[in-house]
């Protein structure tokens, strides 16, 4: 409501469209729950396309338009997309088709739903919680805990000093590079690239983190969004790790539905790639996210296709081939984020000839070996979670090294964190 006061008429009608259908397909049999559902998703969907999408279409058929020759006049509106509204409508949505399955109860109690729509610390940038998971924990009692405001504190300090020192310091370098990539050799270019990956890592992870430590000050418990993504051998396993909530979404309400791995293998890649360009849509009204999510999915088609013909299959542990693996994974991700961050087609280009076209070694006001040391320190620090989290691992250290590490992050939080202001990325999706 800060942010524009009367968007939040458009959560309480998302809640009280999904509440009715909810109760109304609950209470009905045969074609007419599929019509209530129906009503919920066009609701949901409807309001996300008009908001993200409107202006975005009418470019497109100003295009169109012009291959035939015809003139469009489009009606640009001049709207700003509401904070979260990605994240809202997808969560809202899983409650309506989990009681249209039959594998949830319709909620009564319109209180308890909304809560479960505007939940606090995950609503405007997720994790994107299911309705048994968290609603039915909304529902329960829950009394004042010590070792949960002590695993929140833990858990938000962490996610603060990801976000403020790492994620913070890089971006300054990252957006001077992509501002005017051409003003720089391609060694800086390359290495803006790179460091993007940390960049957005850092910045969705700590806001995620503190998501996680402000639930569990409440005792609630919300899913954990990401788990060492880096540290993925394959593009398929990054998926598996990254923005969890989001892949599990697509896989359950898209994915499956569309037959998924049980149908022929070129049915399949269509399954796959749709898959992945809806899900690049999802994140931005703009063709490079389509691309984006795209090159994803043909990585995943690849790395199928691949082991299949080679008869590859990855082992477990760490070893040589492992680790390569592991720089492989990391290396594809990061040439992809490409099309993520830049602004346009036209931008894109301009980073990947500026990567290619002058290995001349210059001297610039970059702050370059600066934001590669946080990126260092992110990659310790994920070698140090793999496969755990934060407020886990470190309970399990001795007093005095945990103490010790609660004052280097305060202390880093105190002076690292930057004076200018770095908006969550993902607060515009």
């Amino acid at each position: 409501m800060v942010f524009v006061p009367k968007y939040i008429l458009i959560l309480f009608a998302i809640i009280l469209i999904d509440y009715l259908a909810a109760l109304t397909i609950e209470q009905l049999k045969g074609r007419l729950r599929l019509f209530y559902l129906v009503v919920s998703l066009i609701a949901n969907i409807g309001m996300l396309a008009f908001f993200k999408y409107f202006n975005f279409a009418n470019e497109n058929l100003v295009t169109v338009f012009s291959w035939f020759g015809k003139e469009f006049h489009p009606v640009n509106l001049d709207i700003i997309l509401p904070i979260g509204l990605s994240f809202h409508t997808f969560q809202s949505m899983s409650y309506t088709i989990e009681v249209y399955r039959g594998r949830q109860k319709a909620e009564r109690h319109l209180g308890y739903f909304a809560n479960y729509v505007l939940f606090f610390p995950q609503m405007v940038a997720g994790p994107i919680e299911r309705y048994e998971t968290l609603g039915n924990e909304l529902r329960e009692e829950h009394k004042p805990k010590y070792e949960n405001f002590s695993d929140g504190f833990k858990l938000i300090l962490f996610g603060l000093f990801i976000k403020m020192a790492v994620a913070d310091n890089i971006a300054p370098f990252v957006n001077q590079v992509y501002s005017d990539p051409m003003k720089y050799n391609s060694l800086q270019v390359l290495g803006a690239v790179f460091l993007f990956s940390f960049q957005i890592y850092a910045d969705f992870f700590g806001y995620s983190t503190i998501a996680l430590g402000s639930a569990r000050m409440l005792d609630i418990k919300i899913m954990d969004n990401f788990n060492t993504p880096y540290l993925s051998k394959s593009i398929t396993e990054f998926w598996t790790r990254w923005h969890i909530s989001l892949s599990t979404w697509f896989r359950d309400y898209l994915y499956i539905p569309l037959g998924g791995n049980r149908v022929t293998l070129p049915r399949w890649s269509i399954n796959i790639l749709i898959v992945f360009m809806v899900s690049g849509l999802w994140h931005g009204a703009s063709w490079t996210f389509v691309v984006w999510g795209a090159l994803h999915g043909l990585m995943i088609l690849t790395e199928r296709y691949t082991s299949k013909i080679l008869k590859f299959k990855i082992r477990e542990g760490w070893n040589v081939v492992n680790v390569l693996l592991t720089i492989k994974t990391f290396i594809v991700a990061s040439f992809i984020w490409i099309f993520f961050r830049a602004e346009d087609f036209p931008k894109a280009k301009l980073i990947i000839k500026a990567m290619v076209k002058n290995w001349k070694i210059e001297k610039t006001d970059v702050p370059y070996l600066y934001a590669f040391v946080f990126s260092i320190v992110l990659i310790v620090i994920d070698i140090f979670l793999y496969n755990s989290r934060f407020d886990k691992r470190i309970g399990v250290t001795k007093i005095p090294v945990r103490w010790a590490v609660y004052a280097v992050l305060i202390f880093c939080l105190m002076a690292l964190s930057g004076t200018q202001k770095f908006t969550f990325i993902y607060f515009q999706f």
